[in-house]
């Protein structure tokens, strides 16, 4: 599948790319200037100096580097952020710092990965009482760990 990529203007750095034959996901990278730094505990809306035509039918995922976020506790807040098939603007990308210490961008640096996946039209039809299940309303931790306690 090819993909349609405009550049924000001022961004000279490599179109993004999977970084092995078999990586599902596109490495986004950071298209400032300047150094940004996030601080413990906040967060910032990462520029990636790209725009993208996807194409009807699908959508793209933004979603966390699992380095960044084991060793540094940095990840895509709403993970995985949607990009709409409709939507034209810089992708941008919301990082948020878990860790203990500064986290600084530099740019050209990978902030996190882009998936691109099949997207089916639905349409909601309300009915009067679903269908039973094994499961039932069990929800959160139904099906396994039954624990909900905060873990610091």
């Amino acid at each position: 599948m090819f993909i349609k990529v405009e550049r924000v203007e001022g961004n000279d750095l490599p179109l993004p790319r999977q970084a092995t034959h078999g990586s599902s996901g596109i490495d986004l990278v950071y298209s400032g200037r300047d150094d940004k730094v996030i601080i413990p505990g906040h967060r910032a809306i990462i520029p990636t100096g790209i725009r993208m035509a996807i194409p009807h039918g699908f959508e793209a995922q933004v979603r966390s580097r699992s380095g960044l976020a084991a060793s540094k506790g940095i990840m895509v807040l709403n993970s995985p952020g949607t990009i709409d098939a409709d939507y034209r603007g810089e992708i941008g990308v919301i990082l948020m710092n878990f860790g203990n210490e500064l986290f600084v961008i530099r740019r050209g640096d990978r902030i996190a990965q882009l998936v691109v996946s099949r997207v089916e039209r639905v349409q909601l039809i309300e009915e009067g009482k679903l269908s039973e299940t094994e499961r039932g309303e069990g929800g959160f931790g139904s099906t396994g760990v039954k624990s909900y306690d905060v873990v610091t």
